[in-house]
């Protein structure tokens, strides 16, 4: 492949896709808001851009094959802080995409969109969006607009709905973890697969405890190899009784599924910034 390009290389899970994309293509073209991102992997170039921005993508896409889709206000906060960034500027993308001729968007979705389903059912690629805010409500629209400019402009995508890519330190993890290296591999099977029209897929490792359903996705060849129940012996002797009625708990967005509309699911969620460092 001659061009990919990144957005939200800046953030901690695009710092862990940025060198193994460099080996996928003869140039990854990394993107983010920020001034610069540091020193740059052999075939990697930064360009600044604002996904709010049609002519920023424009340039940014210009003569690419794929893009991988990462960039994102990642959090839930008032609908008007995530309108530029996540609402337009998914339109952007697959705008930009379609125009400048590429083939697909590999595109970094999440477990919000379905997040107000209980854990207790075992959802597959297929269950109906059931947001749990509006950062949610983000993900769903930009897996419709995939869902649309495959049907009416041949606009491939896969859509990765990655319940929680953090350390293992809470008990959801136990189930919702997916490692940095599965991440990898499952970005590196969504550009590899030679056809995938539009696909939803969980971004989830090989977890004893995993909710969901990735059968009708298995074509694209993810199978993931880590383990959370590695972590489960600690993780639930640190852990004290939960309170049942709590959405939390008890669906799958987990605390993005109990706080109130606008309000920061990420704060209560001790995710630990392990960001990757060139």
């Amino acid at each position: 492949m001659k061009k990919l390009v990144l957005t939200g290389a800046a953030g901690r899970l695009g710092s862990y896709l940025r060198e193994p994309l460099t080996q996928m293509c003869d140039e990854l073209v990394s993107t983010d808001i920020v001034d610069d991102i540091g020193k740059l992997y052999p075939g990697e170039t930064y360009m600044k851009g604002d996904l709010a921005s049609l002519d920023d993508m424009l340039k940014v896409l210009e003569c690419a094959d794929m893009v991988v889709h990462m960039g994102a206000y990642a959090d839930e906060g008032p609908f008007e802080k995530l309108l530029g960034p996540n609402f337009i500027g998914a339109y952007n993308i697959w705008e930009a995409a379609y125009r400048q001729g590429l083939r697909r968007v590999v595109y970094g979705s999440s477990i919000h969109a379905v997040g107000m389903h209980p854990k207790t059912d075992f959802i597959g690629v297929d269950a109906p969006h059931r947001p749990d805010t509006f950062y949610g409500l983000a993900k769903c629209f930009a897996e419709d607009l995939g869902s649309m400019y495959w049907d009416k402009r041949g606009l491939e995508s896969v859509h990765m709905r990655i319940l929680s890519c953090a350390q293992v330190n809470n008990a959801r993890a136990l189930g919702s973890w997916l490692s940095y290296d599965d991440l990898i591999q499952l970005v590196q099977r969504s550009i590899e697969t030679p056809v995938t029209g539009f696909r939803v897929v969980y971004g989830v490792s090989n977890n004893d405890r995993v909710p969901v359903d990735n059968a009708k996705a298995s074509f694209l060849g993810y199978r993931p190899k880590d383990n959370a129940e590695q972590f489960a012996e600690q993780v639930l002797a640190d852990t004290p009784p939960m309170d049942n009625q709590d959405p939390g708990n008890m669906c799958h967005g987990g605390p993005f599924a109990s706080v109130e509309l606008g309000n920061s699911g990420v704060a209560s969620m001790n995710i630990v910034n392990d960001k990757k460092e060139t």
